[in-house]
């Protein structure tokens, strides 16, 4: 199915909606022709808002850490931006709820496929790494984390960039003294040469 076509199924497809206590209101960016895919959980209440993926302090963090500006990093001809779920959950007692389980397995298989030029995959938090690394993973998500050698240099799991997440990038500071030089690197090869 054309990329455009199944764009225009996801941002109108309903099969969460009884569950969805803020409505539906699918984020997705994709282009047949980007070469870098950021997998995360699924919009938080800001990006539900907007409509605009990773708008919002952890979007400031993770283009940060990208070492890439607002323009290119909306670019869809750059990045795909593709959670596993593509509407807000709602929230609970220790934050945003998981993506809906229905989601993955309905759109992910079909939008990889329509993108044949993506060359590295950023698998951001335990969900995305779950579906991107399956039995690969480890036991937590810091050991997935730190074992980002082995799925290097096509998927690099990622912690959250929530500012939720400052006590684990406390804990972890080798993950932005250590990898994200590494990732910003590659990054800079991939948006100046397509090949």
């Amino acid at each position: 199915m054309p990329l455009d076509d199944l764009l225009t199924q996801i941002r109108a497809c309903t099969v969460c909606a009884a569950h969805l206590p803020h409505g539906v209101r699918p984020v997705v960016q994709a282009s047949k022709e980007a070469r870098i895919l950021i997998a995360g959980q699924a919009p938080g209440r800001r990006v539900h808002n907007s409509g605009i993926p990773f708008d919002d302090p952890s979007g400031d963090r993770l283009r940060q850490w990208l070492g890439v500006d607002r323009q290119t990093f909306y670019d869809p001809r750059q990045f795909a931006i593709v959670p596993m779920g593509f509407c807000f959950p709602g929230t609970g007692k220790s934050g945003d709820l998981p993506p809906r389980a229905e989601c993955a397995p309905l759109w992910q298989e079909k939008l990889h496929a329509a993108m044949p030029n993506i060359r590295l995959r950023l698998a951001i938090g335990q969900y995305a790494q779950n579906w991107h690394l399956g039995n690969r993973r480890a036991h937590t998500l810091t050991d997935t984390v730190k074992n980002w050698r082995a799925f290097w240099p096509d998927i690099l799991p990622m912690p959250h960039p929530s500012p939720r997440n400052q006590m684990w990038l406390r804990k972890n500071a080798w993950f932005e003294t250590d990898v994200i030089p590494v990732l910003q690197t590659r990054l800079r090869q991939l948006l100046q040469d397509p090949s």
